[in-house]
């Protein structure tokens, strides 16, 4: 007897499947962006909503994330040469072994980004705003050497964002 209200309660998962719902909320889940191992050089997502997209060892050279709400996103094993983050917000994204070289951050938010084992070189980070990101203290140290500005959404000054002395 158990078998068979078994293979009935498959029976009706399997033809009247049901959706995801959050909990307290109504609507469907719809999953993340996911650009694991694409080849996205040059692509221009300027202004879009990428929010907890996944980009893992993914090619991201001179690709343009100007003004696009990347909240949530990550981003791992990737190198980023002269990508454009102007303006993007990052907000607690995960930024794991990412290599910015040569990259406009200028005026992104990163508050609550965890950005470790992420490394830095000739980066513009004017006006970008680090408040409570996860950073080591060497990329810390290496960042305020080149703190300037303040971010234009938060108000916040790019040297206190990051703790600099």
């Amino acid at each position: 007897m158990p078998t068979i209200i078994a293979l009935i309660f498959a029976s009706i998962l399997i033809f009247f499947p049901s959706n995801a719902i959050a909990a307290g909320g109504t609507s469907q889940y719809s999953p993340s962006l996911s650009y694991d191992n694409a080849e996205l050089n040059g692509e221009d997502f300027s202004g879009k909503n990428l929010q907890t997209a996944v980009f893992t060892t993914a090619k991201l050279d001179d690709t343009n994330f100007s003004g696009a709400d990347l909240t949530g996103v990550v981003i791992s094993s990737s190198t980023l040469n002269r990508t454009n983050l102007h303006g993007a917000n990052v907000s607690q994204g995960l930024l794991d072994q990412v290599r910015f070289v040569g990259a406009d951050l200028s005026d992104a938010v990163f508050t609550e980004a965890m950005m470790l084992r992420s490394t830095f070189k000739d980066v513009n980070i004017a006006g970008a705003d680090f408040t409570d990101a996860i950073l080591g203290k060497v990329q810390q140290k290496e960042l305020c050497k080149i703190a300037t500005g303040t971010n234009s959404k938060t108000g916040i000054a790019t040297r206190d964002s990051l703790g600099c002395k």
